[in-house]
């Protein structure tokens, strides 16, 4: 998992210029090893009447990223903005790939974190498996200097992950917005961003 991880983080930062050298936390050869990994295994029995329970509030994953494997029983939905829930049926073989809102800071919002939510079936027990990547404990994570400027300023103050996921349990769904420092310049809305706290 760390080393398909890895290869999904460098292709996603490619995508956006970013090189091996831009990130201080990665050691020589790019290799994020110090990273924190969690496995979360979650269990969802049948429910005669779904519409009555909850299988996993919406949320986004606090992490970098999270690669989630779930069985053959459908549950999970993520959020399309002007849609509304759409849900993600499982295949075989493959992996579910979830941006994270430590991501989403690193990306200065280029890539959003992935609103999304766990349903019970009504007749079959779901599971799934999470991975959720994380960066070193003690590392600050904020915009990448690559990709901001006068044009583009940071929209997200430093944060490390064990001090992200306090505010987190704390705050929730707007934790994001907690950390925040700044509206976008460029008119677009961040759709993750809708009770931003403006400070600067």
């Amino acid at each position: 998992m760390n080393t398909l991880v890895n290869k999904l983080m460098w292709i996603i930062l490619g995508s956006l210029g970013i090189t091996k050298g831009d990130i201080k936390w990665a050691g020589p050869t790019g290799e994020l090893k110090e990273a924190c990994p969690v496995l979360q295994l979650n269990s969802y029995p049948a429910c005669p009447d779904p519409d009555r329970a909850m299988g996993l509030a919406a949320h986004t994953d606090s992490a970098l990223l999270t690669i989630l494997h779930q069985n053959n029983t459908s549950g999970l939905q993520v959020q399309r903005e002007g849609t509304g829930w759409v849900t993600v049926p499982p295949i075989r073989g493959a992996l579910v790939v979830n941006v994270g809102d430590l991501l989403h800071i690193l990306s200065n919002g280029l890539y959003s974190s992935v609103l999304h939510r766990a349903m019970v079936n009504r007749t079959q027990h779901r599971l799934s498996v999470a991975y959720l990547y994380g960066p070193p404990s003690n590392v600050r994570i904020s915009p990448l200097s690559k990709l901001t400027d006068s044009c583009h300023p940071p929209l997200y103050r430093p944060v490390t992950w064990s001090e992200y996921l306090g505010t987190k349990a704390k705050h929730f769904n707007k934790a994001l917005s907690l950390v925040r420092l700044c509206a976008r310049r460029n008119g677009f809305v961040d759709v993750n961003d809708h009770n931003s706290v403006l400070v600067g």
